[in-house]
């Protein structure tokens, strides 16, 4: 299985295959995953959520812009995204990447870009949360929150990776922002100088960092779709009588929808990741490397009449 990994991670950024993907458009399981290729799709997807009890954060997919005006002109498709959510009346936040907004053209261009983005989600009362990429733009995206949570606050916050070593000493290094964390196990493939390789470290540095989280009393978005780690979370916050509104479960569109309405039956903030757009071909193939169980679906879809 780690061979069927690595081949799809690499798949994942082959432009070839990027643009064939893009002439079949979402079928042969691709529309399991993401919720449309328009916000107007999207948006009735996040209202069913909604109609059940759970909570989503829009995104806009797509990465490794070619130029400032493409990067202006997604961010102005994100800041459409939060006046639909305010017209429309569901309940629902936004994410970004940077390489989207031109992260890797500028930084001082991708700032601008994200400081109009928050400064409209304030204005709002919404909220944006910024995806972590690959390690080569960690730093990069860490410093950035730092700027805008300097002058938005809790308007925004970010993504922390379980399997990156240095994960636990950022957490550390921005714990007097009292930070939103969006706390993942990490779905890009990392060197073993400076990630985990093996799954029982991951897991274990994940729970490690969730129970940090909550120990110091930040906002804890859980994102996985381990029950064990779900399970663990929840006994954690009841020893500790930490509240439920203190922390929120957050899976990805498509996937667990069962344990979805569960959890949300059970009292708990259920928040839904769904993506949309055009370029949805990278964060396909990255779900399909996550998850075998993803791979006999799409190839069982494929020959269905």
């Amino acid at each position: 299985m780690p061979i069927m990994r690595n081949m799809l991670l690499y798949l994942s950024k082959n432009q070839m295959a990027n643009r064939a993907a893009k002439k079949y458009g979402l079928r042969f399981g691709a529309e399991r995953f993401v919720a449309g290729e328009t916000l107007d799709t999207a948006l009735v997807k996040v209202r069913e959520l909604n109609d059940k009890g759970i909570l989503a954060t829009l995104d806009h997919l797509g990465e490794y812009v070619a130029g400032s005006e493409e990067a202006a002109a997604l961010a102005a498709d994100v800041v459409k995204a939060l006046e639909a959510i305010k017209d429309s009346g569901v309940r629902a936040n936004v994410s970004v990447k940077l390489t989207q907004l031109g992260l890797d053209i500028s930084y001082e261009k991708c700032l601008y870009n994200m400081r109009g983005i928050v400064a409209k989600a304030k204005r709002l009362g919404n909220f944006v949360r910024i995806d972590m990429e690959d390690y080569s733009h960690n730093e990069q995206a860490i410093a950035m929150f730092e700027q805008l949570h300097s002058t938005y606050g809790p308007y925004v916050g970010i993504v922390l990776q379980a399997y990156l070593y240095k994960t636990e000493s950022d957490m550390v290094r921005l714990r007097p922002l009292a930070p939103n964390f969006r706390l993942v196990k990490g779905a890009y493939k990392e060197p073993p100088e400076v990630a985990f390789p093996k799954k029982a470290d991951v897991d274990r540095n994940f729970i490690l960092l969730i129970e940090k989280q909550l120990k110091h009393g930040h906002y804890a978005a859980i994102a996985t779709h381990d029950e064990r780690i779900i399970e663990h979370s929840k006994a954690y916050a009841a020893a500790q009588r930490i509240p439920k509104t203190q922390f929120e479960f957050q899976m990805l569109y498509g996937i667990r929808p069962q344990l979805q309405q569960k959890l949300a039956e059970e009292g708990y903030t259920m928040r839904v990741y769904v993506p949309y757009g055009r370029d949805w071909y990278g964060y396909f193939m990255r779900r399909m490397a996550e998850r075998p169980e993803n791979v006999k679906f799409v190839v069982k879809s494929m020959f269905k009449k």
